[in-house]
């Protein structure tokens, strides 16, 4: 569980970010929550769109997907999600 501190921090981080994963008509499968594991393994820190046609609000695919892949949403708002994970050997300093 990471603090309201540490959540403001990513925040921060992700704001220059560019999604790199949309979550279409299909909704939430298999195959993307592969690729969102391999990806935020490298990366720690994700963002995500999720397009009008997948019948998924933000927060919804952003609950889904943390479920799944057990890592924290950091982020939901309009359209776009940000979901964070620690990797083994962190590349980003979290603040205490």
């Amino acid at each position: 569980m990471i603090s309201s501190k540490q959540r403001a921090y990513l925040r921060g981080l992700a704001n220059t970010m560019q999604p790199i994963f949309q979550v279409g008509k299909n909704g939430v499968e298999d195959p993307l929550l592969k690729q969102l594991e391999e990806a935020i393994k490298k990366r720690e820190l994700i963002k995500l769109k999720v397009l009008n046609n997948s019948g998924l609000t933000a927060r919804e695919a952003s609950d889904i997907i943390c479920e799944e892949i057990n890592c924290e949403g950091v982020q939901a708002i309009g359209n776009i999600v940000v979901i964070y994970k620690k990797a083994k050997k962190p590349k980003i300093e979290l603040p205490r």
